[in-house]
């Protein structure tokens, strides 16, 4: 991990990243008073503040980003939402994905990708679920949401209720393999 990295920097650290199936090499330098981030060779300049518990602000060549981020399915991944688009990402996905494509094991917990509003629970304790069933909506930035299971399992928890409001990671629902 260490060496050179872009532009003359220091490389922080090096990833595989999965996005959307995809798996991107990220490496992330420090210069100054910001980072370089380069993905798949591609060199931009971010600058970051955490701005709440989940939540940074980002600034990417000139505009403004908010990312909130909810770490799901026990650690082996995270919901990144950027507005109101969520996204799950694993970093060194490509090892997990391959686990938990055939089964996977342990409680998959899933959890709010951004702050937001309950508008639907589409699932009770102890009903059996299927892989990408919808389990609950959430409403945030006046977009609808539909957080699913990522495999078949039983319904262990449901911490939300329809109206509640919630923050980024708040734990909503847990399915057990």
């Amino acid at each position: 991990m260490g060496g050179a990295g872009p532009r003359g920097g220091r490389t922080v650290a090096q990833y595989d990243v999965e996005i959307g199936g995809r798996v991107r090499r990220v490496g992330v330098a420090r210069a100054g008073d910001h980072l370089v981030v380069t993905v798949d060779g591609r060199a931009t300049q971010v600058s970051a503040a955490r701005v709440g518990g989940h939540v940074l602000s980002l600034l990417v060549g000139g505009r403004s980003y908010e990312a909130a981020i909810a770490p799901d399915a026990g650690g082996a991944s995270l919901t990144v939402a950027v507005g109101a688009t969520p996204v799950v990402v694993s970093v060194d996905g490509h090892r997990r994905a391959r686990k938990d494509d055939h089964g996977g094991s342990g409680p998959q917990r899933i959890a709010a990708p951004m702050s937001g509003k309950i508008v639907r629970v589409l699932v009770a304790k102890g009903d059996v679920v299927r892989a990408r069933q919808p389990l609950v909506v959430v409403e945030a930035m006046k977009m609808e949401n539909e957080l699913r299971a990522q495999r078949e399992g039983t319904v262990a928890e449901v911490h939300a209720r329809e109206g509640q409001s919630v923050d980024a990671g708040a734990l909503l629902v847990v399915v057990q393999s």
